[in-house]
């Protein structure tokens, strides 16, 4: 079972693998089958749960609550991560999508949220998206208060750049302790870019959503050399299956990813979680990234 990791200086001891509920709604499960689905992880090492106030329209929170209510022991395992920033059509006030990061906004989705679990404080809050009306000094105002409140340990972002990243950092007392990013073998832009230079930079691990690929990897023609290339390598490792090597291979990064699964299948997120226990060769590593681009280093 792979051990909780730190993910920043004074930062938390999250689990190496994050169990992502994006897709809650769509796998049909009672809330005494979602208990037994969140002890079983829990089992295989994974205590950090993703979440989102607009996941599910809406929905995932209140029923991964329902969950916590049923079982009210689960909570002291978990660390509960949730975002906000997002405003979709899913709720009928909203003519249309939109940003919105007003003091006042995070502080009533955290409560919701706070409400919605069935707890009295969240272990991770992030801003979901950059918004390009966000004000600092208002977005750190609403952090400091939910710090101050004990209704929120710790914060984030998600999907912001370096510069979006040390704005809002420059504003805030204490460190804000992940980016929640895109990272994956078809996905390789924020490799590059500075993105996971600055977390190393700064020691802290930033959670990798979509590593899958939206599945897209395992279904689209383009990606059949990819495919191969995987299916060699997990010979040359002994892998379980290509989802470990995937994993592995974003956890192998200097800056330590921690990868969000978002399976509701156990039988595939315990096969994940021994992704941390897989070690790639720098020529393994890169191997999977040229069959990915389709092209070689410079």
């Amino acid at each position: 079972m792979p051990e909780r990791v730190q993910i920043a200086p004074q930062g938390p001891l999250f689990s190496p693998l994050v169990m992502g509920y994006w897709r809650l709604m769509e796998w049909g499960m009672t809330s005494q089958q979602l208990v037994e689905f969140i002890e079983q992880h829990l089992e295989s090492g994974i205590s950090t749960v993703d979440h989102a106030d607009i996941y599910g329209g809406y929905q995932c929170e209140a029923e991964f609550g329902k969950a916590l209510r049923l079982q009210p022991s689960l909570r002291q395992r978990l660390e509960l991560v949730t975002k906000c920033g997002i405003a979709t059509t899913a709720d009928p006030q909203h003519a249309l999508g939109h940003y919105i990061t007003d003091a006042a906004h995070i502080i009533h989705s955290a409560e919701n949220s706070l409400r919605y679990f069935n707890t009295d404080y969240l272990d991770l809050l992030l801003i979901h998206r950059p918004d390009p009306l966000m004000d600092a000094d208002e977005v750190a105002g609403a952090f400091q208060h939910l710090h101050q409140s004990g209704k929120v340990k710790y914060f984030g972002v998600s999907n912001f750049t370096p510069a979006q990243y040390s704005l809002l950092q420059s504003r805030l007392p204490f460190t804000l302790v992940t980016n929640q990013v895109e990272i994956s073998p078809v996905h390789q832009p924020l490799l590059l870019d500075g993105t996971l230079d600055q977390c190393q930079q700064m020691r802290v691990r930033p959670m990798a959503w979509s590593c899958l690929g939206g599945g897209s990897m395992f279904t689209s023609p383009e990606y059949q050399p990819l495919r191969d290339e995987l299916a060699l390598i997990q010979q040359e490792t002994a892998a379980d299956n290509i989802e470990q090597l995937i994993y592995a291979w974003i956890m192998q990064l200097p800056s330590k990813p921690l990868p969000i699964i978002g399976s509701g299948k156990i039988e595939r997120v315990r096969l994940a979680a021994k992704a941390a226990h897989i070690s790639l060769s720098r020529q393994q590593w890169f191997r999977i990234r040229k069959a990915a681009l389709g092209y070689d280093v410079p």
